[in-house]
This record gives C-alpha cells, structure tokens and sequence, in this order.
C-alpha cells in the first residue's frame, strides 16, 4: 500500500505516542460532527492510527514551506487550521500547490491533520479564543448549533467599558497586527457589544444586527454586504489570516493539557498569501 511504503518512522521515539492518541485529542475537543457541511476536517494525509508520532507541528495553512518545517523539525504529523484537501482532487501532478503539498508529505512520511469549522463551531474555540484576546466577557454563541453538543457559530460578547469606535478600531489593528483594516462609515458610536466570527463569517451579519451587537468583526467580508447597515453597526475585516492566527496557541494548549509528553513544535512561517503596499 502507498503509506504501508512511504509512512517509516522519522527517529527513535522515546515515548510511545500512537497517531489515535492525537486524533482522539483533538477530536475529543471539537468534535468532527460538529463541522459544516462543506467542510473537510480531519485527518487528510496518512498516519495509520496505529503509526508512533514523533512530533506535531501546528500551523493555520499547509504548504510546501511548512512540510519541509516539519521534517526539519522531526515531525511526522503537521496539525493545521485549514484542510489542504478542501476541494477534490482528480489528478495529482505537481500542477497546483495542493498537489505539490499532498506528493511531498507522502514521500516525506509526514500525516496532515486539519480541525477546521468544528474547532469554529466548537466551545471555546477559534471564535472564542478572538473574543478573550479582545477583552469580551459574558460570551455566548451568534448562532446556536443543535444535535445534542454545545456549539455554535460565531460568538456575542461585552467589553468591560464602552469604547469609541475610532479607539476600537484601532486598538484590533494593533492586537491583532492588522496592516490594512477595511471598516464601514463611522458615526461617533460607542462600542461594548461585540459579535465576530474568524474567517470568513459575513454570513452572520444579520444575525449580529439582531443581537444589538455595536459592532461586527470578521475575517472577510463581501463588497454588497456592507451596503445599508451605516446606522445601524460598525462592521470591521480583520483579515482571514490575522482573525484565526491563535488558532495554533489553541491546538497547543489543548494538546499540551491532554498528551503533555507530546512534543508541540509551532510553525515560524506566516503563511498568510495577503500582503499590502
């Protein structure tokens, strides 16, 4: 079989720590059911759940960049925000990066794991980690998500004083390391009810307007959806990348309260394709 050839130990592992070990970890903290219906988190590439780990290195995208990263490194297992299988593959050429990506971490023997909107959806995740770093308290979910687990999407919360919008916008760039940070027009408001979804969540505009949030932040947003809401929120893109950067603290905590003998490398490559002039 194609990983029974290619997927060989990395090193001598010191400790025995299976792959279903991380998978069940992470899984047990936002579990795949919880993803949307596109989505396609999970494990994309290899291991074997029976496969020893000898290392996870956590990132947001999966390139070629970071697959090199990762056998520098001693991993054998990239755990990313982002699926790089997202879209289905009928050839696997070399052509796009995605195909690049999927051919060397076969030959390399490296697994690709993704946690992607069920760590979204999930309690205390991405959207969750964006409200705590913002100061939000009394927190609940925009979106309520059914079926028995308590999950979400997006996330409504109140910062301990009200701040004037101008202040607020400028306080998230600089939290955040924002470069360019597109907004609505402004009108003197005081803002202390917050909504936002990481990513791209404009989705949840509406829904923000209906919970009396003073201001609505998200990763992305489309042109049109801006139009008609001057009065009534502040409306703020952070940037995709920028908005769900946390994510690899998020993976390291939760890996790091339950498998503290696994050894956690973060990626040092930004990954982010968006630059600015």
């Amino acid at each position: 079989m194609l990983f029974a050839r290619y997927f060989v130990p990395l090193q001598t592992f010191l400790i025995n720590m299976k792959a279903k070990q991380v998978f069940d970890a992470l899984e047990q903290y936002a579990p795949l059911p919880l993803q949307d219906s596109y989505d396609n988190a999970g494990l994309q590439i290899g291991l074997t759940e029976e496969q020893e780990v000898a290392g996870a290195l956590l990132c947001l995208d999966v390139t070629e960049d970071v697959i090199d990263e990762a056998e520098r490194m001693g991993c054998n297992l990239i755990v990313a925000h982002h699926p790089l299988l997202f879209r289905g593959l009928k050839t696997i050429s070399g052509k796009t990066y995605v195909e690049r990506c999927v051919i060397k971490a076969i030959q390399k023997g490296i697994g690709i794991y993704a946690a992607h909107t069920n760590l979204d959806n999930a309690q205390g995740g991405v959207n969750y980690r964006i409200a705590e770093t913002i100061g939000l308290t009394n927190l609940a979910f925009l979106e309520e998500r059914a079926g028995g687990i308590t999950a979400g999407a997006g996330v409504i919360g109140e910062l301990p004083v009200a701040e004037d919008e101008r202040e607020f916008l400028k306080r998230m760039k600089a939290l955040f390391g924002i470069q360019c940070m597109r907004h609505n027009q402004l009108n003197g408001r005081k803002i202390r009810r917050v909504a936002l979804c990481g990513g791209a969540g404009g989705f949840l505009l509406q829904r923000a307007i209906e919970c009396g949030a003073d201001a609505f932040l998200t990763g992305e947003m489309h042109y049109h959806d801006y139009f008609g809401h001057e009065y009534e929120l502040l409306i703020a893109e952070m940037g995709h990348y920028e908005s769900e950067q946390y994510t690899i603290d998020l993976f390291a905590e939760v890996l790091g309260r339950q498998l503290p003998e696994l050894r956690i490398v973060k990626t040092t490559i930004n990954t982010n394709p968006i630059n600015y002039l």
